[in-house]
């Protein structure tokens, strides 16, 4: 598998996300091949889409103003992660625990970091609809067959730093299952399923980077994914009682809800 840098240039909102993304491939002489995988940035996209509220122009409540004081952040901000999220367990200074889309998540994934100053980022809007439409769009023009992944960062339990997370597919089957399968001493493998994408995410977000490196954008090349023209949002997320951490330790962090 080869994986290769895209550096592009300071993303302006509302532009031609599709005509951007090829032209960054091609000044870097990097033909699209059947079966590549294009991983861009979710702060790229939502930038694209202008996903992005200036915090001065926030009325916070009083719930934000509460959760805001508690956890050392600005009510403001607080109030965004609020419309953002579906459910709020809690914090730390900083950040709070929060529920999007079924994903667990630092905030709802709002971010200060890489948006204009005075601005709050958030994910892009219908982020598994954008990627099918990037990936359209790069077959219609290109005649390649493709996958596109919408990277984010993310903390693991317990875990120092961020990794990767595929917030979006579109192409490639994103979990490998391995259960009914036999392991090297012929066990049959019972629960594990191979987080493919995430993996892919992780390998990506290494070479994005995570502060001022202009490159949202990774093409990576003989990838061990097998092709799909179906992605469904739910192939990548399991519901929070079925999840090893969030079954038990949620209910603990129910009693601290706001």
């Amino acid at each position: 598998m080869q994986i290769f840098r895209i550096p592009m240039e300071l993303i302006r909102p509302r532009a031609n996300l599709l005509k951007t993304v090829l032209s960054a491939i091609d000044k870097q002489k990097l033909g699209i091949e059947n079966g590549d995988i294009l991983a861009i940035a979710s702060k790229a996209v939502a930038t694209f889409q202008n996903q992005m509220t200036r915090l001065d122009s926030v009325e916070p409540s009083e719930r934000a103003k509460k959760l805001a004081g508690r956890y050392d952040l600005k009510p403001g901000f607080v109030e965004v992660v609020l419309r953002e999220a579906d459910r709020v367990y809690g914090g730390v200074p900083k950040a709070l625990l929060t529920l999007k889309d079924n994903i667990l998540t630092a905030n709802s994934g709002v971010d200060r970091k890489n948006a204009p100053k005075g601005y709050a980022i958030m994910w892009p809007n219908e982020p598994f609809k954008t990627a099918e439409e990037l990936r359209s769009r790069i077959f219609e023009i290109t005649s390649k067959r493709v996958g596109v992944m919408i990277v984010d960062s993310r903390v693991t339990p317990l875990r120092l730093g961020t990794t990767g997370l595929a917030l979006a597919v579109a192409g490639f089957e994103p979990v490998k299952d391995h259960r009914g399968k036999r392991d090297l001493y012929g066990n049959t493998i019972v629960i594990t399923r191979h987080a493919v994408a995430d993996d892919l995410a992780s390998a990506a977000h290494l070479l994005m980077g995570e502060s001022d490196e202009r490159t949202p954008l990774v093409l990576i090349k003989d990838a061990p994914v097998k092709p799909t023209d179906h992605v469904e949002s739910s192939s990548l997320v399991i519901r929070p009682k079925q999840c090893l951490y969030t079954k038990y330790v949620l209910k603990g962090a129910a009693k601290e809800r706001l």
